[in-house]
C-alpha cells in the first residue's frame, strides 16, 4: 500500500548527465566496439590494422568515455 503512494508522488530529481554527455558516451562506446571489431575482422596478429589502427581507435574511445563521464556543465548545476 505504501509503495503505491510513493509511486504517485515521486520527486523530480535532475538527471545525472546532460544530453551532450549521453551522446559523447555513446560515441565512445561505439568507437571501442568498432576498434575491437576491426581487429577481429582483420584476423591477423601482425596486421597493420591490428597493430596500429585499432589500438588508436580503442584508446580514443576510452578517452571519449572518460571525458563524457567527467565533464560537468557548471551552468546547469544548482547550489543547494
Amino acid at each position: 500500500m505504501s509503495s503505491n503512494k510513493r509511486g504517485r508522488h515521486r520527486s523530480k530529481q535532475p538527471m545525472i548527465f546532460d544530453a551532450w554527455n549521453y551522446k559523447v558516451l555513446a560515441l565512445g562506446i561505439f568507437l571501442v566496439i568498432i576498434g575491437f571489431a576491426a581487429m577481429y575482422i582483420e584476423n591477423e596478429v601482425q596486421g597493420f590494422i591490428s597493430l596500429y589502427v585499432s589500438p588508436i581507435v580503442i584508446m580514443s574511445g576510452y578517452l571519449t568515455v572518460v571525458v563524457a563521464i567527467l565533464k560537468h556543465d557548471q551552468g546547469t548545476s544548482k547550489a543547494s
